[in-house]
């Protein structure tokens, strides 16, 4: 069964939180035994969001953490230079984000204004030189051609330089699902030790057994379930649990009106319940899912389930801004996860005493069977002139825009991939 409540370890570390959002990578280090000893959030959505949740944990007064990295002084937290155990956060995905490509101003990396946040976390590790640096965030982060890697090992290159500390960056892609949480979820986790000693990762736990979206969410019955929104909203009921449009595809099992990969993958995808869930979107369009299996979006409840936070949490705002909350913070779970493994390397304590210690936050499987997938129903008559032979993408490497149409599918509606893609990020 789902853990609602979990036990919080007695302090054995400081952390100092940068882009807080929801606090879901606080929550997990709070329960792996770390004590935020301040916060950075922006957003007032999200500051209200902790304010409610964890009044004890301080947000600082300045909230930009280009502001901080200039007016922040450890004695500002009761500190010394070098007492700090942790900073962690994640930096704004936009600019590395494989998602933004579908966008003409996205992946820009560090050229990308908001990476200044980027440049603003290096300083604030300057000036606090804390035991470690712990950064979770999208793959192309700290991974690839436009990645924020090169900029944060020369600064940290520096920070050595001019102070004697020995900071080096690790970073590993993993798979938030093989640590028991109940999503799909790949992010880069980077960590960098002020002794420069490379930390040793926990092991998965749940790579051959994750949970299922139905360990999640199938227990809930909530009163007030959105409504589908959008043109495209009455083809979900004519594509299987854990599919896509491309069912709708020649490649798929449908009858075809769409390309083959010739939109983004969340297009209308749903999630299977006897298998984790996608990835949940902050900023979903009306067709961009993970959908429910019942043909719907997801409720908040059911975000933050499938986040692993626990029922104590709750979401300040309207739902559009609880839905984005839920969707941009880190897997508690996940942060508890290698948190613990973090707390083992910088105090010393053997690797297989702390992996006897069963993380507060994980899930466990409901019991009962699974309900039987719904019936796949036949497509609307309101879109059977989509119907007909489609162009699919051209191939790897062809990059997102390429989505050629016959001039009569034109005419019957359909739009251009730019055109698609501001309409759902509209939303």
């Amino acid at each position: 069964m789902f853990e609602r409540r979990f036990t919080v370890q007695g302090h054995q570390g400081s952390v100092l939180s940068l882009f807080t959002g929801a606090g879901g990578l606080d929550l997990g280090l709070e329960a792996a035994g770390f004590e935020t000893r301040a916060c950075l959030e922006i957003d007032p959505f999200c500051a209200e969001t902790l304010q409610n949740n964890r009044p004890e944990w301080e947000q600082l007064k300045c909230r930009d953490v280009t502001v901080a990295a200039e007016t922040v002084k450890p004695k500002d937290l009761g500190l010394k230079v070098g007492d700090l155990d942790l900073i962690a956060g994640g930096p704004p995905c936009q600019p590395f984000s494989m998602a933004a490509q579908w966008a003409n101003t996205g992946r820009r990396g560090m050229d990308d204004d908001r990476a200044q946040t980027v440049v603003a976390m290096l300083d604030l590790v300057e000036v606090f030189q804390p035991r470690a640096l712990l950064i979770e965030n999208v793959a192309g982060f700290l991974r690839g051609e436009i990645s924020a890697s090169p900029f944060i090992r020369e600064r940290l290159a520096e920070i050595n330089a001019k102070h004697g500390t020995a900071y080096s960056l690790h970073a590993q892609i993993i798979d938030s699902a093989a640590y028991g949480v109940p999503q799909r979820r790949n992010r880069v986790i980077g960590i960098a030790t002020r002794d420069g000693k490379l930390m040793e990762l926990p092991v998965p736990t749940h790579a051959d057994a994750p949970i299922r979206a139905w360990d999640a969410i199938g227990d809930l019955a909530e009163a007030d379930l959105p409504v589908p929104q959008g043109n495209w909203a009455g083809l979900l009921p004519s594509i299987p649990e854990g599919s896509n449009y491309q069912y709708l595809t020649a490649r798929g099992g449908g009858e075809e009106l769409f390309g083959y990969r010739t939109r983004y993958w969340s297009f209308l995808l749903k999630l299977a319940r006897d298998q984790p869930a996608w990835t949940l979107a902050a900023s979903p369009g009306p067709s961009t899912g993970p959908f429910h299996w019942d043909n719907r979006p997801l409720t908040a409840r059911e975000s933050l389930r499938l986040q692993s936070f626990p029922d104590s949490w709750n979401l300040a705002g309207p739902f559009r801004q609880q839905i984005k909350q839920a969707g941009n913070a880190t897997p508690p779970l996940l942060a508890e996860v290698f948190g613990r493994a973090l707390l083992t390397h910088l105090n010393g304590v053997p690797a297989d005493v702390q992996e006897q210690v069963r993380p507060t936050l994980l899930l466990g499987q409901l019991e009962g069977p699974l309900r039987k997938p719904a019936e796949v129903l036949p497509v609307p008559e309101r879109y059977h002139d989509k119907k007909g032979a489609k162009k699919a993408h051209p191939g790897t490497g062809k990059g997102p825009k390429p989505r050629e149409v016959a001039p009569s599918q034109s005419r019957a509606g359909l739009v251009s991939s730019s055109d698609a893609v501001q309409q759902e990020l509209a939303w």
